[in-house]
């Protein structure tokens, strides 16, 4: 069954939310998976597991608790969100399977610049010299996952100095711009987008 991409631009983060937990409820076993991807504007959301005192000063930023796991992170334009809406029973994934298969997505695209990122058995998201540069939250609900990664590009990342970027106390963050490669969220996405679209078809 092909899977469907859709490139939704810059989106309030509540509103696309709402429209993947529709999305999620209203599929049936014959409704073909997709890929959103997506940019968000400011705002500051906090996993099942996240607890407010890793929010150190929200300033003018919106905070949303959202219902996808993980503790805190920031959302802003210039980072590339890729959302998997995928029946991960008919595809015969398992959740850390999905996770794996969303990490190693990001390490292969950013290989694909010249980056050398990886990830941490302890803490779920992708990493280059120590510093987060790729995070992963996602909910199941009905067999089916929502919500994706989030692939820090060409962003202000100064919002992250105001939090315990999920849920770790003095964890740097990074961007594909601090490391010299410049590069738009929609030329960014295709390598992303294929790697995933490449797993699942294996």
């Amino acid at each position: 069954m092909p899977i469907i991409i859709r490139n939704l631009g810059t989106q309030n983060y509540e509103v696309t939310w709402q429209d993947m937990q529709r999305f999620t409820e209203d599929r049936d076993a014959e409704t073909p998976d997709e890929i959103w991807i997506v940019e968000h504007f400011p705002v500051y959301t906090l996993g099942l597991n996240g607890r407010r005192e890793h929010l150190l000063d929200s300033g003018a930023i919106p905070v949303i608790s959202s219902d996808r796991g993980g503790q805190i992170t920031y959302h802003g334009p210039g980072q590339l969100i890729i959302y998997t809406l995928l029946d991960i029973k008919r595809l015969k994934l398992g959740v850390r399977q999905l996770v794996t298969m969303l990490e190693q997505a990001m390490i292969s695209a950013l290989a694909g610049f010249g980056i050398s990122a990886v990830s941490r058995a302890d803490a779920p998201g992708v990493y280059v010299n120590d510093k987060k540069i790729g995070s992963i939250g996602i909910r199941i609900r009905k067999n089916c996952s929502y919500h994706g990664l989030s692939l820090n590009n060409n962003m202000n990342l100064s919002p992250f100095d105001h939090i315990n970027t999920c849920g770790y106390r003095g964890l740097e963050v990074t961007g594909l711009a601090d490391l010299g490669v410049t590069i738009s969220n929609s030329e960014l996405a295709i390598p992303v987008v294929q790697a995933i679209t490449t797993a699942l078809e294996k």
